[in-house]
């Protein structure tokens, strides 16, 4: 029998390793551990909705959506500045409005030369607010109640709101939520609401 020159090759026995088995599992496990959290969060604290319309423009285009933290409100109450998600007048059969928190509970709001007045004194705003042509049921003074929030949208002139007499002051229990993070529409920016 003639002997075999050259190189021999052996196949080697493959054997799964313990360590890279349990590294895998534990990989599998933090990625259904951080998917469950992320539904949770955005099912319980957080929920989805679209603008509609252009009151709210420049801060919120129609049709952007936005991601609304429904748990704050929990914790604190809504502050002025602060843009919140509410059913108007408790109906839960129309789509969500989003406005800006103008003035607070037992306060006084008045629009007068389309500027807002708060117990009497200018609101300190952003210039770039549009002077209010309709004042609404605002231009007569109106005293807010322990738990009414007067809103507008930031395009003042274009915007439902607080000053429609459908709509009026906002109770806190028809507060859903504040506006919390705004997502991409045809090169915009995706961020906080502002």
């Amino acid at each position: 029998m003639a002997s075999r020159k050259g190189l021999q090759f052996y196949q080697k026995e493959k054997k799964l390793n313990p360590k890279l088995l349990t590294d895998l599992f534990e990989m599998m496990i933090l990625t259904f551990v951080v998917i469950f959290l992320a539904f949770a969060i955005t099912y319980f604290v957080g929920m989805r909705t679209s603008i509609i319309g252009d009151s709210m423009e420049p801060s919120l285009y129609n049709g952007q959506e936005i991601l609304i933290n429904r748990f704050i409100y929990k914790l604190s109450l809504p502050k002025r500045g602060d843009v919140v998600v509410f059913w108007p007048n408790g109906n839960q059969k129309t789509h969500y409005y989003v406005k800006r928190v103008i003035a607070l509970p037992g306060e006084t709001i008045q629009i007068i030369d389309g500027r807002v007045y708060i117990d009497g004194s200018l609101l300190d705003e952003d210039e770039s607010y549009s002077k209010i042509m309709d004042a609404g049921i605002a231009e007569n003074e109106i005293l807010l109640g322990v738990d009414e929030y007067f809103v507008l949208g930031d395009n003042r002139n274009s915007s439902e709101d607080s000053r429609s007499g459908n709509i009026g002051p906002v109770k806190r229990n028809n507060i859903i939520g504040q506006a919390w993070f705004r997502m991409k529409i045809e090169g915009g920016q995706m961020g906080l609401v502002e």
